[in-house]
């Protein structure tokens, strides 16, 4: 079975880029290019892991982990220019 990836990023290049690769190994890829599309989606369909971009419009990404982690806790992973090594964004991820 496919590992279902949700991916959330503003820029039309990345999550193309993302579909493109993470297609490539198997895995069904969905996209979104904001926190609000993607709370959409997942109503639809569950993704069993995220690919979350940090710097957003509507919601950042660091608003839309804390909601997904109250409400329905799932993987998360953090793929930001934002989010280098000891980075207050990154940092804020780890929480």
């Amino acid at each position: 079975m496919a590992i279902n990836v949700l991916v959330v990023d503003d820029s039309a290049v990345v999550r193309t880029a993302m579909t493109q690769i993470l297609g490539r190994v198997g895995m069904y890829v969905q996209t979104a290019p904001d926190p609000i599309i993607a709370l959409q989606k997942m109503q639809a369909q569950r993704p069993d892991v995220i690919l979350l971009d940090i710097e957003m419009p509507r919601m950042d990404g660091l608003t839309f982990l804390h909601k997904l982690m109250r409400e329905d806790p799932l993987p998360v992973v953090v793929c930001s220019g934002l989010a280098a090594p000891s980075s207050e964004a990154a940092l804020h991820a780890l929480e």
